[in-house]
């Protein structure tokens, strides 16, 4: 059973920086690939980027390439989303996601554990 909590959400300006982190519990926290996910008002949920065990392999979709990074620290059994140059169009509730696989994956069905999220919301 893995258990994830984000933080590091909150209200920024277009242009700004904002980095989320996802804390997991469990000892195997090095085995899972884990994800991050956003669902805007109206919306489904939509895969953001995602980091294979060891951090080596990453996936972004097209809209945060350039912009956001994920990284990890398994000592710390934590990941992060580092979020520059926001738009507004970016605002939503971000999801850490986690799954126990070798490869990274961006299809959300195969994700089994999921955080709270928390509320990213930038202004124009």
């Amino acid at each position: 059973q893995v258990q994830l909590v984000e933080s590091g959400g909150g209200l920024v300006q277009a242009g700004g920086s904002l980095r989320l982190s996802c804390a997991a519990s469990g000892r195997t926290f090095s085995r899972y690939v884990l994800g991050w996910f956003r669902q805007a008002p109206g919306k489904g949920r939509g895969f953001v980027a995602a980091i294979s065990w060891g951090g080596g392999t990453t996936s972004y979709a097209d809209s945060v390439k350039g912009r956001f990074t994920i990284s990890r620290d398994n000592a710390k059994n934590t990941v992060y989303l580092q979020m520059n140059s926001l738009k507004p169009e970016d605002t939503a509730v971000y999801y850490c996601a986690a799954v126990q696989r070798m490869v990274v994956t961006t299809t959300e069905a195969l994700y089994d554990y999921w955080g709270q999220g928390t509320q990213v919301t930038v202004s124009s």
